[in-house]
């Protein structure tokens, strides 16, 4: 089973999907970002951190970053102590890491230099479900997850799978959408689907054979016809007898 089928060279399809997938992600409602803010002045940095990171105790696991972390409210606003409130919908993380550095540093800090600020989405959450090794709920800690990554967390799809007609149901604001990806196309590339967001779910249907029964290969398929046939040859043959 061969995934973007296609006449171009490898040098060509890697030089295509770098232009044409290099736009960076851009927060929505929901998401969970890590913020880290260090400085030279730590225990005024300190004051600007959840009270674990104060203590120096925050925990890298998924578990520790949805306690330690900042949710987007529905509203696409965070809070961070002492600064409060502050907007971060459709923003990018490198933009969200310049307002708050422009922040702190109109009211506590004196230096950039002294300023260190790193923004990030807290893991990348996602589900995948249908004809996959392992069906379930993964978190990739990567800042871009593609499809064929997500689904090689999955166990890649199943020989039954249906890779020219892949769905990803994604969340918007006014609800779910459901679209689909050709994992067999070329195209597949410059898909807006191809590189996959926070909550995206993957369903991977099953191909018709599976469906009706036919066998999950062109042997097992054939061996199924040739029953059926000698079954039905064999109930002809007995019927004419009596």
């Amino acid at each position: 089973m061969t995934y973007f089928g296609t006449q171009n060279s490898e040098k060509e399809l890697i030089d295509k999907s770098i232009k044409l997938n290099e736009k960076p992600y851009r927060i929505q409602i929901g998401d969970l970002l890590s913020i880290s803010i260090k400085s030279t002045d730590q225990r005024l940095a300190a004051m600007f951190q959840p009270v674990s990171a104060e203590a120096g105790n925050i925990s890298q696991t998924e578990q520790g970053l949805y306690f330690n972390g900042f949710t987007v409210s529905k509203h696409g606003n965070i809070e961070i102590p002492i600064l409060g409130e502050m907007n971060v919908l459709a923003y990018t993380t490198d933009e969200i890491e310049e307002a708050i550095k422009e922040k702190l540093l109109n009211e506590y800090f004196k230096k950039a230099e002294d300023l260190f600020i790193v923004v990030r989405l807290a893991g990348l959450r996602f589900t995948v479900t249908g004809e996959v090794g392992n069906t379930g709920i993964f978190t990739l800690f990567q800042d871009r997850v593609n499809i064929i990554e997500a689904l090689a967390s999955a166990g890649d799809i199943n020989l039954v799978g249906n890779r020219k007609d892949v769905l990803i149901i994604r969340q918007y604001p006014q609800g779910q959408k459901i679209h689909h990806i050709d994992l067999t196309d070329e195209n597949a590339f410059n898909s807006p689907y191809y590189y996959i967001q926070p909550n995206d779910m993957i369903y991977v249907k099953p191909l018709k054979q599976k469906s009706l029964g036919t066998g999950t290969t062109l042997l097992e398929s054939i061996t199924t016809v040739v029953t059926v046939l000698s079954l039905v040859t064999s109930v002809l043959v007995l019927s004419r007898n009596l």
